[in-house]
């Protein structure tokens, strides 16, 4: 028994995964170099990883289940936290 991921499942799990990525290497620039505008955009990142799980989850493993209140939370969390640090912290 064979599992087979369809083309959107694929593309969903890609976003996961690069967005997971950039927040790693993001994280690991600000603990090197201790530049406030990496750490809040790792922050910006968390988020936006949590989002493409959610979207991951919302269209292939629960399609029953409405989950677009957490990923759009998750989203303007996420840009929230990008613009904090934009704006008063650098």
């Amino acid at each position: 028994m064979s599992a087979t991921f369809s083309t959107p499942a694929l593309v969903y799990l890609l976003c996961i995964i690069s967005s997971t990525i950039c927040l790693v290497l993001l994280a690991r620039g600000y603990m090197q170099t201790r530049v406030k505008l990496l750490l809040w955009s790792a922050l910006c990142f968390v988020g936006l990883t949590l989002n493409n799980l959610f979207l991951f989850l919302d269209v292939i493993v629960f399609p029953d289940v409405y989950l677009m209140p957490m990923r759009i939370l998750t989203t303007a969390l996420a840009l929230v936290v990008l613009l904090y640090g934009f704006i008063w912290v650098t």
